[in-house]
C-alpha cells in the first residue's frame, strides 16, 4: 500500500511540473501536459550538425549569452527572489541557468524562434521554466481581446497559453510576431556550399595517379600495351612503389586536389553568415581585410554591434513576464552584466580602476569585486583625489587647503 502510494506521489510530482495552473480568473485557461524540448529538431538541427559555419555562429552567440551574469536590480542594487533565483541559477530541475540560456539562444539562431513556460505552483508563485519545442508552438492573435496567445501543439490536443505565461525570444520579423528563421534565409548559401564540397569530395575520392612514360626506342603497339600493363600490375602489388629502369623516364601528373575556388566559396559563406548573424567576420575566422588595434576594440564592436540588441530583448522579456507592474515601478529590473566581455588586457583595466577610483566614479570595493577579491573596510565610500579623501569630508579638513598653524594657505 505505501509503494503505491509512492508511485502516485511521484507521478503527481511528474504531472505538476508539466502542467501550467491559470492565474487568470474566469478565463477558462486550465491545467494541461506541455512538450518541451531537449534538442534543435528538424532541418535547423541538421544544418547545424552538418554547416560547421553556422554550428560556429550560433556557439559563439550562444555561449556569450550563456556565459553573461543576470541579476535582479531595484534601482543599482542587487537583490534576490524565488522568481530571480529561478533564472540565474536553475530554470528547471534539469537545467542550470547557463544551459538554459544557452539553449533558448541557439533555438532562437536556428529556428528562429524559442519558447519558454512558466509553470506555476499552487499558490499561482513561478516555480520552474520548461524550454518547449519551437515546431509545436504558433501565435495566435485573439482579435477580440485584442491579446496574443500561443498555440501549443500537446500529443493529443492543442492548448492555449496566454502571452504573459510564456517567455518568447526571437529574430527579427516583419507584421506579426513570429521571427524569421537564419538558416532558411540562409538556405541557398547552404546548398551552395555543399554542392561545392561535395565536388570536391568525389574529385578526391575519384582522384587517381598518373604517369607519363618514356622509352628510348619505338615500340609496336603490342609492346606498348604489355609495358602499360607491367607498369599497372608492379605499381598496384607494390603499393605505390615504382624503379625507373635504366632507358625509362616516369614522369608524374600533377594534380590539383581541391580547387583554389573551393575557398573563395568558404569565404563567402563565412561573409554571408556573419552578416545573417550580424557577427563579425572575425569570429567566423575571416581576417582577411580586417584589422584591429587592439582585442578590446574588437570585443567592442561584438557587443555593441551583435550582443547588445539581443540582450536588450532578454532584458526586456524577463521584465515583461518575470516582474508585475508594481514591482517594475519600485524599480526593479533583470540586468546581464557585459562588462565582463568589455575587460581589456591587466594594464589598462588597472589605468581604469586607477582613474575611476580617484575621480569619484567608483569605490574601491566595487573595482575588487570586479576583480572577485572580498571587500574591505571603508571601501564603499566615493573618493577624489587630492590626495584621496572621502568625498562627502569638509573643504577645511581636506589636504592641501584651509588655514595652516602659521595662517597661511
Amino acid at each position: 500500500m505505501k509503494l503505491w502510494q509512492n508511485v502516485k506521489q511521484v507521478y503527481k510530482t511528474l504531472q505538476y511540473y508539466a502542467a501550467v495552473t491559470n492565474p487568470y480568473t474566469g478565463s477558462g485557461y486550465k491545467s494541461m501536459k506541455i512538450t518541451t524540448s531537449r534538442n534543435v529538431g528538424g532541418k535547423a538541427g541538421n544544418t547545424l550538425a552538418t554547416n560547421e559555419t553556422i554550428f560556429s555562429a550560433v556557439s559563439k552567440l550562444s555561449n556569450a549569452m550563456g556565459s553573461l551574469p543576470l541579476k535582479l536590480y531595484q534601482d543599482f542594487t542587487p537583490v534576490i527572489t524565488d522568481e530571480s533565483d529561478l533564472l540565474s541559477n536553475s530554470p528547471n530541475l534539469n537545467q542550470t541557468s547557463f544551459d538554459f540560456i544557452r539553449t533558448l539562444e541557439a533555438l532562437r539562431d536556428t529556428t528562429g524562434n524559442s519558447y519558454a513556460i512558466k509553470i506555476y505552483g499552487s499558490n499561482y508563485q513561478v516555480e520552474s521554466i520548461h524550454i518547449v519545442d519551437p515546431a509545436r508552438v504558433t501565435p495566435v492573435f485573439e482579435e477580440k481581446s485584442m491579446e496574443l496567445w500561443y498555440e501549443i501543439k500537446g500529443e493529443k490536443d492543442k492548448y492555449y497559453v496566454h502571452n504573459l505565461d510564456i517567455l518568447h525570444f526571437k529574430h527579427i520579423h516583419g507584421f506579426g510576431f513570429k521571427g524569421i528563421s537564419p538558416i532558411d534565409v540562409l538556405q541557398n548559401t547552404i546548398e551552395f556550399d555543399e554542392e561545392v564540397r561535395k565536388f570536391s569530395l568525389d574529385q578526391m575520392d575519384g582522384a587517381k595517379a598518373s604517369f607519363i612514360l618514356k622509352y628510348g626506342t619505338n615500340l609496336s603497339e603490342e609492346k606498348k600495351i604489355e609495358v602499360v600493363e607491367n607498369f599497372r600490375n608492379f605499381y598496384k602489388e607494390n603499393g605505390g612503389i615504382l624503379f625507373q629502369e635504366h632507358g625509362v623516364e616516369i614522369t608524374p601528373l600533377e594534380k590539383e586536389f581541391i580547387s583554389t575556388k573551393v575557398f573563395e566559396v568558404e569565404r563567402i559563406t563565412r561573409t554571408r553568415v556573419a552578416s545573417v548573424y550580424n557577427l563579425p567576420v572575425h569570429m567566423l575566422g575571416e581576417t582577411e581585410g580586417h584589422s584591429y588595434g587592439s582585442m578590446e576594440q574588437m570585443s567592442l564592436q561584438f557587443v555593441k554591434e551583435t550582443l547588445l540588441p539581443i540582450v536588450r530583448q532578454y532584458e526586456q522579456e524577463f521584465d515583461r513576464k518575470m516582474l508585475t507592474r508594481e514591482q517594475r515601478m519600485q524599480g526593479f529590473k533583470y540586468k546581464f552584466n557585459l562588462k565582463a566581455l568589455l575587460r581589456a588586457d591587466t594594464a589598462t583595466q588597472m589605468e581604469a580602476y586607477f582613474k575611476g577610483v580617484r575621480s569619484g566614479i567608483y569605490t574601491p570595493n566595487e573595482t575588487r569585486a570586479w576583480e572577485e577579491l572580498p571587500p574591505m573596510e571603508a571601501g564603499d565610500k566615493l573618493y577624489i583625489s587630492g590626495d584621496l579623501y572621502p568625498i562627502d569630508a569638509p573643504l577645511e579638513e581636506r589636504r592641501g587647503r584651509g588655514t595652516t598653524k602659521g595662517g597661511g594657505e
